[in-house]
């Protein structure tokens, strides 16, 4: 495995994370942002009202993209084990 191959991969791989993990922090992100607001605005500071709601989200978001998650990871799987012949050259 020469260096410009295994810089590739590395890449790729860390390309493949960000895609995956992306929407999942921007739902976290915006519910407690919003969550927040509610709070600063309403002096409602209970700490379950800014837990409950990003499980939720994330819960859901997580059964939407299920689908789209697990066929990205078996499409980046798929192309990884088909290098894999150039890996011990």
């Amino acid at each position: 495995m020469n260096p410009e191959f295994a810089i590739e991969l590395i890449k790729s791989l860390i390309t493949q994370a960000v895609s995956l993990s992306t929407p999942i922090l921007m739902t976290a992100l915006s519910i407690g942002l919003g969550v927040s607001i509610f709070q600063a605005t309403t002096s409602i500071n209970e700490q379950t009202l800014s837990f409950v709601p990003k499980a939720l989200g994330i819960l859901g978001l997580i059964v939407t993209l299920l689908p789209w998650m697990v066929r990205t990871v078996m499409e980046f799987t798929r192309s990884v084990i088909e290098k894999m012949p150039q890996m011990v050259n």
